[in-house]
């Protein structure tokens, strides 16, 4: 049928538009409205990621981008990262450039210089960016052959660009983008119309970064940043950085001596001081009280197995690489254990187990070890050992579904006793690589997807990012500053059941394969660790507090009786200090805030006369005067009831 010079533009709430062949996606949102078209940054054709300058030849399904959405942000901080690789070259000329991504929040550039960027020469770039941006230079896509990219990066001396050409599959479409003829960029773009679209331009920081994230490769110098449509957000998003720096749990960690980690150890290797062991028991001892009335039994296992266990798992083919290097013991190779796993299946096939047994919910605050790149690791959020709070369910396919909804109900009693009350929960499906039968992966995913049903819960799916060895849930919960942090999983699993032949016999005399089903609900206790410094900023509810008040004698006559008062605090099952340090009260009180113990009580003449004390509270002021056993009362409740206040 003959073309009739019209195409048909079908907009993401189902309506249609007509145009006429050769329409610009621009033009389609100019069509729509004025404040949509100043809006647009770019739009996807057909799910494809497009710039508004493409001209539409057939009919399509059109979604315009906005900074909006996540992938109009992603199409904004993109180009705002071209805008400064710009201007670096502008101001260093021989300063060759690599890769500059977006990423979560904002966008980075690597560029090979051998000294670090300077605090005045990020001024100076940031400057120049704002001069690239007011000439509104025109984002031009141009689409060449292999040999003439080949050719531009050499004679530009872009030897990454051509490292990466390199690696760009054969009749792959290769492009590069252009501002205005002065600057241009290996890119697939899509890109904003031009560096006008960009009105407010912020550099963050500089660091040192391997090429392709290998320590084996040349450092590279990176600069992060973030851009807005306008200053007002620009202006919110720095006062929400310097939020999250006053929470930075590595300053934190130093500020109220809670751990840390020294090179003399090991990198990524964590020392937990006297007051982060005490918080760590704390959560240990809730945990463990809560899997026994659970369910739950616990069992332990060694930090180093033979390689014939890891073979048998099949750790040594998936997981090698983040992996120790073996041991030799005895003429053996043994590794530090990367998972517990393995040693619950060996606990399982111990012995033989019947139908009516099931299920087993065997639970272990397990200290793994991981081999993480140096340039990876992050205080307490990405390290090299740590304890999971590992537990594996061993029961029959007919207990799954009621055993993964346990679990969920589970997962979110912990969590909210830890005062976290947003969750988001994912389900992942099969993966392209995968062990297992499809049907059984589509039977397992189902029960998943049924389990968060009957919890009246609602979740997003994740197509393809299970493991290569079953579906999971993951449950993520929101901190005070609505970040998002990934917690708890529950994770199906085909591949251990058989790779350790496990079985059980069943109702009718033979042998069954029993399902397994891997769960950790904190995640690992390190970083977990972090998340709560960062969500209380230091200030742990009561119940954590590794000091949960200290008693101030306003001078040396009343020692013995802040002494008293103190005891009295130990001997309730509270954790209480006596200062005695020979310093002026308002001393011992700010120190007692920047440590930020929850009650300051103190002592006087008219305290000791009274037989009472005075109260502060951190972060809310004076209590006024109580008696002891008035204060007694009220920090119990508020240790029961686990109150965040």
């Amino acid at each position: 049928m003959p073309r009739t010079g019209n195409i048909t533009v079908t907009l993401p709430d189902g309506s249609r538009k007509d145009f006429r062949e050769g329409v610009t996606i621009l033009q389609v949102a100019e069509s729509i409205g004025s404040g949509l078209a100043r809006a647009a940054l770019a739009a996807r054709v057909n799910g494809r990621a497009e710039d508004l300058s493409r001209a539409l030849e057939d009919d399509a399904e059109l979604e315009i981008l906005t900074f909006s959405s996540d992938a109009g942000k992603e199409v904004y901080w993109h180009s705002t990262a071209h805008i400064m690789a710009q201007a670096v070259q502008d101001l260093f000329p021989d300063v060759k450039v690599t890769l500059g991504p977006p990423i979560e929040n904002g966008f980075y550039y690597d560029f090979d210089r051998e000294e670090p960027f300077t605090p005045d020469e990020l001024h100076r770039i940031e400057v120049r960016m704002r001069e690239l941006i007011a000439e509104a230079q025109t984002f031009e896509r141009q689409e060449i052959s292999r040999e003439a990219a080949i050719d531009l990066f050499r004679e530009r001396g872009e030897t990454y660009k051509l490292e990466i050409l390199e690696e760009i599959e054969p009749g792959e479409t290769i492009s590069i983008y252009r501002n205005a003829d002065k600057w241009l960029d290996l890119c697939r773009g899509p890109h904003v119309p031009d560096t006008g679209r960009i009105k407010a331009v912020k550099l963050l920081s500089s660091s040192g970064a391997y090429w392709r994230g290998d320590e084996n490769n040349v450092m590279l110098q990176r600069i992060y940043g973030i851009s807005f449509p306008g200053q007002k957000d620009l202006n919110a998003y720095l006062e929400y950085l310097e939020e999250a720096r006053n929470r930075d749990h590595r300053t934190l960690g130093r500020q109220l001596d809670l751990f840390s980690i020294n090179d003399t150890a090991g990198p990524g290797l964590v020392l937990w001081h006297p007051n982060g062991a005490r918080i760590r028991n704390q959560i240990e001892d809730f945990w463990r009280e809560a899997h026994y009335g659970g369910g739950y039994d616990l069992v332990g296992s060694p930090h180093l197995g033979r390689s014939r266990l890891w073979e048998t798992s099949g750790h040594l083919d998936f997981f090698r690489d983040n992996m120790y290097p073996p041991m030799d013991i005895d003429g053996q190779e043994y590794f530090a254990k990367p998972m517990n796993c393995p040693f619950h299946s060996l606990i399982y096939k111990s012995q033989r187990r019947s139908y009516r047994e099931l299920p087993f919910r065997w639970a272990e605050l397990g200290t793994v070890y991981r081999y993480e790149m140096v340039g990876t690791l992050h205080g307490l959020l990405r390290v090299r050992g740590f304890t999971q709070d590992d537990a594996h369910i061993f029961c029959r396919p007919d207990q799954v579904e009621d055993e993964v909804s346990r679990v969920i109900d589970f997962t979110l009693f912990i969590l909210k006793s830890f005062g976290f009350e947003d969750f988001n929960i994912y389900i992942s499906t099969r993966p392209e690589k995968a062990v297992g039968d499809p049907a059984d992966w589509q039977r397992a995913t189902d029960a998943l997807k049924r389990a968060v049903d009957s919890q009246k819960l609602p979740y997003r799916i994740d197509e393809g990012a299970g493991a290569f060895y079953g579906p999971k849930i993951d449950v993520t919960i929101n901190d005070a500053l609505n970040r998002e942090w990934q917690c708890t999983t529950i994770q199906f699993d085909f591949n251990l059941p058989e790779r350790f032949d496990l079985s059980f016999v069943g109702s009718d005399g033979k042998f069954h394969r029993p399902y397994m089903v891997h769960r950790a609900l904190l995640g690992a206790m390190e970083r977990f660790f972090g998340l709560l410094i960062e969500h209380y900023a230091g200030n742990f509810p009561l119940w954590l507090a590794p000091v949960q008040a200290v008693v101030l004698p306003i001078s040396d006559p009343y020692a013995n009786y802040a002494g008293e008062v103190a005891g009295q605090l130990n001997r309730a099952g509270l954790r209480a200090e006596l200062d005695t340090q020979d310093a002026k009260l308002g001393f011992k009180i700010r120190e007692a805030e920047v440590r930020k113990i929850p009650y300051m009580v103190i002592v006087g003449r008219q305290e000791v006369a009274a037989q009472s004390i005075s109260v502060r509270r951190h972060g809310a002021g004076d209590l006024g005067s109580m008696s002891t056993l008035d204060l007694i009362a009220r920090m119990q409740k508020e240790v029961e009831t686990k109150s965040a206040a």
